[in-house]
């Protein structure tokens, strides 16, 4: 091949490749921009697992994760549509943009962290031990010579048999409302549940209401989206960051809850 036919296969082969450049979609896709045009968001929320997400006696999506969609929606001046979701398929509607963001009680691990990126943390989720005011206990030393109820086989079941002193008694119920049971009805000094169970109780309002001791396992919620978006990310946090500021989340959790947003959130 002579010099000057190199030269004109390079310049066929450089022009065709700009042609195709210029005609192909682009390979990043910013989804902020999407939702701004299309003046819509979709987002995941739960429709089994109260009080984060469940169907009202209207037949209408309710709790934390639905308020905090609006919420999210509202400060974005969008449009909010909900998508009701399992567990089990929330991700994959993200992943396949049945939905621009997952609002879910999603919490984060190592394995879904490879696949879809986590904003900041926006709700408590934890396991920890729970008493009357009247109870003084600030650690798992405190539980010394107390009866402590707890779910069979739950995670602060297996969490606390680590921790708790000897002398302890950790009486174990079949389900949770064998654990409430046993709280509302004195037969317990304390419980070891989640939050989310301690405000099913708060919602009897009982004359005697669990508070929070202290924390078994921390397990936050966080907004899910699709990898490589960082102008969404930044306007997520950045609205998170506004709506811890003045209240909005804190009266969300308050709601849901019976708890203010905690400090660490």
């Amino acid at each position: 091949m002579n010099r000057r036919t190199a030269l004109s296969l390079f310049a066929s082969v450089a022009v065709a490749a700009v042609a195709l450049f210029a005609t192909a979609p682009s390979a990043h896709a910013d989804a902020l921009a999407d939702i701004t045009k299309r003046g819509t968001i979709r987002i995941a929320v739960p429709q089994d697992f109260p009080p984060f997400g469940s169907v009202g006696t209207d037949m209408k999506p309710v709790g934390y994760d639905v308020d905090t969609a609006a919420l999210i929606a509202k400060k974005m001046g969008v449009k909010l549509e909900l998508v009701p979701v399992t567990s089990a398929n929330r991700i994959p509607f993200l992943q396949t943009n049945k939905v621009d963001l997952v609002i879910s009680s999603l919490g984060k691990n190592p394995d879904r962290e490879k696949v879809i990126d986590f904003s900041d943390a926006y709700a408590p989720f934890f396991n920890g031990v729970f008493a009357p005011a009247d109870v003084k206990v600030a650690s798992a030393a405190d539980l010394s010579g107390k009866s402590v109820g707890v779910t069979r086989g739950a995670i602060e079941d297996l969490e606390l048999s680590k921790i708790a002193p000897a002398d302890a008694t950790i009486k174990r119920y079949e389900d949770n409302n064998g654990t409430i049971s046993a709280f509302l009805s004195g037969q317990v000094d304390a419980i070891a549940t989640g939050n989310v169970v301690a405000a099913a109780i708060l919602e009897r309002n009982p004359p005697k209401r669990p508070e929070a001791k202290f924390l078994i396992k921390n397990s936050p919620c966080y907004i899910g989206m699709n990898k490589s978006e960082p102008a969404l990310m930044a306007k997520i946090n950045a609205l998170l960051a506004e709506s811890k500021k003045d209240g909005s989340l804190t009266a969300i959790a308050q709601k849901w809850l019976g708890a203010p947003l905690p400090a660490d959130i």
